[in-house]
């Protein structure tokens, strides 16, 4: 058994196409992966099989070549683009004599490195443990079991059994906080529900440009950079729609192909700003030639949160970088739009998207004033419940002036209940509809 290195970023690559051809689109995504890790890469290795060898993945000509790469480069570190069972991983370090590393683990370094709040490094450690889990046994062969013979008996736990107990009571403690950060969350959803403003989730493949989009719509300094998984805490902002409307707008972690199951799960809190949106923004690089796996993955990984029932518009970003493309919007046939073409980094095309949203989020409603006295609470409670105050005052009677802006069709459901209303609709200004 070696001593496994804690360092080292000399990393050969391998990257096999098993029983499929070999896409170069997948190989340059791996390839920026390992970049994005901070792994310096020494040489790729690649081919093809019908399926994986169940010792070591790769056959043994395959793995004889990879050894002798790491002597030639002094590699320090291989990884596979591709998902390794535990005793794979095993196998491949025992063979190598060097840290081995899958497309799972290779994910959750990045997403180590993003975290910067407290919930998304709770999320991504969560992540971390689950996948460690199955793995214990890898690095603590000579330790698996106690050994029987004279003076070798003995009560107690192996050093497994023990890195086993304190690593599921660390999971437990991480589930916990958790569940508190994701109460509290609700509990911010609940509130904008009640003030009646909508949320717009940004979705979309992994550097497909959604921060910078989220900076140039809400003149926010979120951090964007030409690389895998840039952004990984969801950020919200309020923007403000042309015809003065408002809506919160949130900026999600990428996704990508293969997205470990594991992140998931650890993201499932995260994910529920996604799956509680009014409106999903699908930003796509629309200069990228996977642009239609990519635009599948994102709506396979929708699907596995239970978003993709969330009304879309596709957002087709990074027009600058085709040539003879133009800003424009298109609509469906009920004259909603549902695709738009723009460059967050010029600003081209960016009116429009305002304009395609305020327009989703479009209905009729009353906008009106009424003094409420103090006898009326009840009413008080049920305009704040079903509608929005756009200012609020108490008057000298103790009641309240409200500004009140009320969706037609629910304002007309209140009326049956709260005959007060009926007053309402006679001071009604015709300015005063929208």
């Amino acid at each position: 058994m070696f001593e496994r290195p804690k360092s080292g970023e000399r990393a050969v690559l391998v990257h096999m196409a098993v029983g499929a051809p070999l896409d170069q689109d997948s190989l340059n995504e791996f390839k920026e992966l390992c970049v994005s890790a901070g792994a310096e890469p020494l040489c790729i290795v690649s081919g093809s099989r019908n399926q994986p060898d169940p010792g070591m993945f790769v056959g043994k000509g395959k793995a004889e070549e990879i050894k002798q790469l790491l002597t030639d480069h002094e590699g320090e570190l291989v990884i596979f683009d591709h998902a390794l069972s535990p005793s794979q991983e095993r196998n491949l370090e025992k063979y190598f004599q060097c840290r081995v590393l899958d497309r799972s683990g290779l994910i959750l370094d990045i997403f180590a490195q993003r975290a910067r709040s407290f919930e998304g490094k709770l999320q991504v450690e969560l992540a971390q443990l689950r996948h460690l889990s199955t793995r214990l046994v890898r690095g603590w062969t000579h330790l698996e079991r106690q050994k029987g013979g004279i003076g070798l008996r003995g009560p107690g736990e192996t050093q497994l059994e023990t890195d086993r107990r304190l690593l599921n009571a660390r999971i437990t403690q991480i589930r916990k906080r958790l569940e508190k950060v994701e109460s509290q969350r609700a509990q911010s959803r609940r509130a904008r529900t009640r003030a009646q403003v909508p949320t717009v989730a940004l979705v979309g493949y992994t550097n497909a440009g959604k921060s910078t989009l989220f900076n140039a719509l809400t003149e926010a300094d979120v951090y964007a950079q030409d690389q895998l998984f840039a952004t990984l805490d969801p950020t919200m902002r309020k923007l403000v729609l042309p015809e003065g409307g408002e809506v919160i707008l949130a900026d999600t972690v990428g996704f990508i192909s293969r997205l470990p199951h594991e992140l998931i799960a650890a993201f499932k809190s995260t994910l529920q700003e996604t799956v509680e949106a009014d409106l999903l923004l699908h930003v796509v690089d629309d200069a990228s030639h996977q642009r239609q796996q990519c635009m599948e993955e994102v709506d396979k990984v929708l699907f596995e949160i239970g978003a993709n029932e969330v009304p879309q518009i596709r957002v087709f970003n990074k027009i600058d970088l085709v040539e003879d493309e133009l800003a424009r919007v298109e609509h469906n046939d009920k004259g909603k739009v549902d695709s738009a073409w723009l460059s967050a980094q010029t600003g081209e095309g960016l009116d429009l998207l305002k304009l395609a949203i305020e327009d989703f989020f479009q209905t009729d409603f009353h906008v009106f004033n009424i003094e409420l006295s103090a006898a009326e609470g009840r009413l008080h409670s049920q305009l704040f419940k079903h509608g929005q105050f756009l200012d609020e005052q108490h008057s000298d009677s103790g009641g309240w002036l409200l500004k009140v802006k009320i969706d037609k069709a629910e304002f007309n459901r209140l009326k049956k209940k709260a005959p007060e209303l009926q007053r309402v609709m006679s001071q009604l200004p015709v300015e005063a509809e929208y």
